[in-house]
């Protein structure tokens, strides 16, 4: 199976420090405003929470895996609840590649697959390189287009 590119950690790590940075300082606000206690507790929680989420961005990265199967793509992720997922080509509508700002930043990119379905209609893939995002994209297009030739009654 395929790991991500390790940069998405960095990604990750961005999200966890601005939780945390608003986490600290709505608990310092609460600390400050609403006890007479230090304002370092509310320091205490923010780091808190920023050891957790740095710890949860480096878990999350050994853990996501995916694989383009011979008639699915194949997904694994989850911390604290894994989750596999198996979607099926005749099932995709279209794929997308997305890069936002910090993903810019880093280097990196988002395959976004839409499937037909109710529940979870999308599923994406982070941390990829651009030019690998963009092959993945073209490769579950091709592979969308040869089921539906399959699939066809």
């Amino acid at each position: 199976m395929e790991r991500l590119d390790p940069r998405v950690r960095f990604v990750w790590a961005i999200g966890a420090i601005a939780r945390a940075l608003v986490v600290g300082v709505v608990a310092t606000g609460i600390v400050v405003f609403l006890t007479d206690r230090s304002i370092w507790i509310g320091f205490g929680v923010g780091a808190v929470v920023l050891a957790l989420g740095l710890g949860h961005a480096l878990l999350r990265y050994r853990i996501w895996r995916f694989e383009v199967q011979d008639d699915a793509l194949y997904l694994e992720r989850g911390v604290l609840t894994r989750v596999r997922t198996v979607v099926p080509y005749v099932r995709i509508q279209h794929v997308d590649t997305q890069r936002g700002p910090v993903d810019r930043i880093a280097g990196i990119g988002s395959v976004v697959v839409y499937t037909a379905g109710s529940r979870g209609a999308d599923v994406a893939i982070p941390g990829l390189d651009p030019e690998r995002a963009t092959a993945l994209q073209h490769r579950l297009r091709s592979l969308v287009g040869e089921s539906e030739s399959e699939d066809a009654v």
